[in-house]
């Protein structure tokens, strides 16, 4: 069965000076500040459709290597998982950097490495992010 979540934003005034907020509705759980600045500048407090982009890469990239763990027979014992989503106003989302630490049961670095491969290339939110340069590091 397919499921569908929603966010909504708000915004008032120009690009530049104005401002708004982004509700993660279907959870409930916040509105967060958004701001041109925050987004092109320092965050200063407020978030971006990037590190949202991050967020849920992040979190899906985890989960999609927990799963290809568990199917081989070595389930995650741990996983750290970091995304980089870098934003050049004028061009757009240019590149996405995933960082991993972790271990996973019976599996050595390079196994565990093609794992991490595997979900990288084959995570929902990889694959609709495919036009941007995605990288992975495994440390």
């Amino acid at each position: 069965m397919a499921t569908t979540r929603n966010a909504r934003a708000h915004w008032e005034g120009s690009l530049l000076e104005g401002q708004g907020t982004v509700e993660l509705t279907s959870s409930g759980i916040g509105t967060y500040p958004i701001t041109w600045a925050s987004r092109a500048e320092s965050a200063d407090g407020r978030t971006s459709p990037e590190e949202l982009i991050a967020a849920a890469h992040a979190s899906c990239f985890s989960m999609a290597l927990s799963n290809g763990l568990a199917k081989s027979g070595n389930p995650a014992i741990s996983l750290n998982t970091s995304v980089e989503v870098d934003f050049q106003p004028g061009v757009g989302i240019t590149e996405i950097r995933i960082t991993l630490s972790g271990e996973a049961e019976n599996l050595d670095a390079a196994g565990f490495e093609a794992a991490a491969e595997d979900a990288k290339a084959n995570c929902p939110v990889s694959k609709a992010l495919a036009a941007v340069p995605i990288t992975l590091r495994v440390v």
